[in-house]
């Protein structure tokens, strides 16, 4: 059964086009209602009840839930088609946006996965003795509260909360797994008369809580103090900005759920081989320190993680993925986007990319207070614009969108887009995506309104696969005659180059390879790749002994660039011996002019022939040499008792007597 969809013209305001949206979108439409969260309320209640509806409002949404509930139906969905596209300057053209918003929002998409975080209300607060103390006072009734004094101050007669003396060196962990190493720890003592008295400083100590409450005013402990969850910080000048922070630490005592923004798969990581780095792009570009080393590959600490995204979008390999959601789902969104948009009759759309917060709220007050959006952008919110990167662009742009404009926030960091903005343009073969910086609504919407961009693909192509798939596939689309794509630096993809000259083929480098686009032919001396596979890590250029390795980053739209070409070849050296080919024969050659009657091992002739035979006839060699290492000499022979006699002169079955 198909889902309904509950209309709305909100007054009058906008125009609902509800056999087109039907049609394009594959929903069921209501007749068009003027208000349905007030006159019109009876008739949504009949239609909830019936479930597996959605409703096309976003501003009413919390009347609408309590509605379902209140008469026993199931929650509805929601999408916006008013805020998006029918409050717009361009409104009479809006039913192809609207059909497509509805289409994006009957999607059935996995639910995120999340994991259990307990906190019990443990509470360490850090800071000079006059903001902690009072801060303590505050909220030791609520929780369980530790003061770390940074300075000599009095403590207080007060011991509903526990006070200690020191220097936080380091903090890790989150909400409800914090772990805090104390140097000068000293603890209050409670007896006595006067003024309380502290125990003898020591260094080291270990201790835990669930919530850390920084009053220093100084460096947070933590990077990305703002994206670490349970550490609330505050100056202590500030009093209005001490007393948000102790109000939302009271509300930091449960059970929460905390989301799994990443997929780790550490077999594909390219960090490093044998010790030799290669790719640090998620560990330099992560804000929080969520990411760590571990062996060749990498690690996620998912407490820390806040799901920037950033290090799913430069990973080469597909070693770390965005999971909440996965980018699949980002392929489906954004094919119905573009397929309902054009079976509504639209042609070339444009997404706009925005947050869930800032670029949100920009287009709603665009939309009730200035000119909207144009009826030709599609409005795609994602949790982190860092996670939407080139493949993501590429994949929007092979489905059909003539551009992509991304909405940053004030407070996204902007290396990553930045770079995922150059690639995907070199990838696209144009400038076909943009990021907007506005101040206001009125700037986003003057830049749309302003800014008309090419036609869209011709042949629009279903986006599938990894990210890396997806990308080559939406590059060939949109540059069909194109061959070799030049990309700036740092990109993850490209070919290796080889100076035959220097390079020996000593294939060290298709040993550390975590890819497999280095590869040896194991009948013949040569050195394979593969151009797909390659992820421009590195470490091939950074083992080379000969140093002939050097990487060019570039995307090869050809057939070449699936399968193995000879980067190098020589031709082998027979053994003496019996013929068979093995090694290299310039490399034999080589060692034998070097090594041969100047070296101590093989000054004679026989020594000097084992360099040029294979294993198994060296062995031989060796094995019956005169000075052969493994031999043992002859056999011990076996001793008898008539030996042992013979040397006592006696001889066996007589007594010694007898003689």
């Amino acid at each position: 059964m198909r889902p309904k969809l509950l209309l709305c013209d909100c007054l009058g305001s906008q125009t609902v086009d509800a056999s087109r949206i039907g049609e394009a979108s594959g929903l069921v439409p209501s007749p068009v209602f003027r208000n349905l969260c007030g006159a019109d309320a009876k008739a949504a209640a009949s239609m909830l009840g019936e479930g597996d509806v959605i409703v096309a409002c976003g501003q009413e949404r919390a009347f609408f839930e309590m509605l379902a509930e209140e008469i026993g139906a199931e929650a509805p969905g929601f999408v916006d088609i008013r805020d998006r596209a029918g409050w717009s300057d361009e409104a009479d053209r809006a039913g192809p946006k609207q059909a497509a918003l509805a289409a994006e929002a009957a999607l059935r998409l996995p639910a995120p996965k999340v994991m259990d975080v307990v906190s019990e209300g443990t509470c360490l607060i850090v800071g000079d003795g006059a903001a902690v103390f009072a801060a303590a006072a505050q909220l030791c009734d609520t929780l369980a509260v530790t003061v770390l004094q940074t300075d000599d101050a009095d403590a207080p007669a007060d011991r509903r909360f526990d006070i200690i003396r020191g220097d936080l060196r380091r903090l890790t962990g989150a909400l409800g797994g914090f772990a805090v190493k104390i140097n000068r720890f000293s603890q209050l003592q409670p007896g006595g008369r006067g003024a309380f008295t502290f125990t003898d400083p020591v260094d080291g100590a270990i201790s835990e809580c669930d919530i850390v409450i920084d009053l220093t005013g100084t460096t947070p402990f933590v990077p990305a103090p703002h994206k670490r969850e349970g550490y609330l910080r505050a100056d202590p000048r500030q009093p209005g900005a001490v007393g948000a922070v102790l109000t939302e630490a009271v509300q930091l005592v449960g059970l929460f759920e905390k989301p799994l923004y990443l997929a780790v798969e550490p077999a594909l990581c390219a960090h490093s081989r044998a010790g030799q780095t290669g790719c640090s792009k998620c560990l330099d570009i992560c804000p929080t320190g969520a990411i760590l080393p571990e062996g060749d590959h990498v690690t996620v600490d998912p407490m820390i993680c806040a799901g920037c995204g950033a290090c799913a979008s430069l990973c080469p390999s597909g070693a770390i993925t965005y999971d909440a959601p996965p980018v699949s789902t980002i392929f489906r969104r954004l094919d119905t986007l573009a397929g309902t948009y054009r079976r509504a009759g639209g042609e070339a759309p444009r997404l706009l990319v925005h947050d869930e917060g800032f670029g949100a709220e920009l287009i709603q007050l665009a939309a009730r207070f200035g000119r909207g959006l144009p009826a030709d952008v599609i409005p795609f919110e994602v949790p982190a614009l860092n996670g939407f990167g080139h493949a993501e662009v590429l994949a929007a742009l092979s489905c059909g969108f003539a551009s992509v404009d991304v909405v940053l926030s004030p407070r996204t960091e902007r290396e990553t887009p930045e770079f995922e903005t150059a690639l995907a343009n070199a990838l696209a073969g144009r400038e076909a995506v943009s990021l907007r910086a506005p101040e206001d609504p009125d700037t986003l919407s003057d830049t749309l309104y302003g800014h008309k961009s090419a036609s869209a693909a011709p042949a629009p192509v279903l986006p599938m696969g990894t990210r890396r798939q997806v990308a080559r596939l939406a590059a060939k689309a949109l540059s069909p005659e194109a061959e070799i794509l030049p990309l700036p630096d740092r990109a993850p993809y490209g070919a290796v180059l080889v100076d035959r000259d220097a390079c020996t083929l000593c294939l060290s480098c298709v040993s550390l390879c975590p890819s497999g686009a280095l590869g040896d032919n194991p009948d013949l001396p040569q050195l394979l790749f593969q151009e797909d596979a390659c992820l421009q890590c590195g470490i091939c250029a950074t083992i080379c002994p000969e140093d002939a390795i050097a990487l060019e980053p570039r995307m090869n739209l050809t057939e070449t660039a699936l399968s193995q070409m000879v980067l190098n070849e020589e031709e082998p050296f027979a053994c003496i011996e019996c013929g068979a080919l093995f090694g290299v024969k310039s490399t034999v050659e080589k060692i034998t002019e070097k090594l041969a009657g100047k070296h101590a091992m093989f000054a004679s002739g026989d020594a000097a022939r084992m360099i040029q035979m294979c294993d198994n006839c060296r062995i031989q060699a060796q094995y019956h040499s005169k000075d052969n290492p493994f031999a043992m000499g002859a056999p011990r022979k076996p001793r008898t008792t008539e030996d042992y006699l013979a040397e006592r002169g006696a001889v066996p079955g007589k007594d010694r007597r007898d003689h």
